[in-house]
């Protein structure tokens, strides 16, 4: 195992680690990324192995992360100044070690039988908790427009929280040919349609989300072959315009999960 500290920000090897850290085009041509935390490190061991490199801060690391380290004994370590460390990391509070990994390559099954497809899904966290939320839900692959967030994005994986170990995922999808070639229903989420719990889900489906402001593109919307809706309480104190985008994720996809489970 090699060790270096790095104290410069000029050093190239941390250049290197912030251009994957902050731009999607460079993990993209590198097809490496990096991973927050001991929990996502470990979970991705669990599926591809150990990571390249291991990024610590100066000081004391957690009881988690030294064990983490000292197990990793043929993995190169770089330890880094706290402030530079804060500057790969995806959340305020940093774990208190970084994994730089090879962006797995998962098949996309030939006839997906539950998928959930994307379009223009702008931030990270979110994009993060739909893909969570779709691997506890058990859908078999995913498919992301070419203006979506990148899934391999700290904040995204961070959000993921595995999710993205698991489940095969389309990043530069054409959603449009996806859903003319899927064999099943899809349906498009919308302000107005019918109703999400009329639909019987328990043969093949596609639930199609769009934009957390904007909604589908009305082309996409069209494409699929239906359109719903989740139908949300009316009173006195007024009516909430809608849930947000990885809430009603979270609502059809595991619609389909309970009346599954009832027969």
């Amino acid at each position: 195992m090699a060790f270096k500290h790095i104290v410069s920000r000029d050093n190239p090897v941390f250049k290197q680690l912030k251009r994957l850290a902050d731009n999607a085009r460079e993990r993209r041509s590198e097809g490496l990324t990096l991973l927050d935390g001991v929990h996502l490190i470990e979970d991705y061991m669990a599926a591809f192995g150990e990571p390249t490199t291991v990024i610590i801060p100066e000081g004391q690391s957690s009881v988690e992360a030294t064990g983490l380290i000292q197990s990793l004994e043929h993995v190169d370590t770089i330890m880094l100044p706290t402030l530079m460390f804060a500057e790969l990391s995806p959340v305020i509070s940093a774990t208190g070690i970084l994994a730089l990994v090879s962006i797995p390559d998962m098949a996309l099954p030939v006839q997906p039988n539950f998928v959930l497809m994307l379009e223009d899904i702008q931030d990270p966290g979110n994009l993060g908790s739909m893909l969570r939320t779709a691997a506890a839900a058990g859908v078999d692959a995913v498919y992301l427009s070419s203006s979506c967030t990148d899934p391999w994005s700290p904040k995204a994986l961070r959000g993921g929280q595995g999710a993205q170990f698991v489940l095969p995922i389309q990043t530069r999808a054409d959603l449009m040919a996806e859903l003319e070639g899927f064999d099943g229903t899809s349906y498009a989420a919308a302000m107005e349609g019918e109703s999400l719990y009329s639909q019987d889900l328990r043969s093949a489906c596609a639930f199609v989300f769009g934009n957390e402001g904007a909604g589908l593109r009305k082309q996409t919307m069209t494409a699929a072959k239906k359109r719903i809706t989740i139908p949300m309480a009316q009173g006195q104190l007024g009516r909430v315009e809608s849930l947000n985008a990885a809430a009603a994720a979270a609502v059809c996809l595991f619609e389909r999960k309970r009346q599954q489970a009832e027969h």
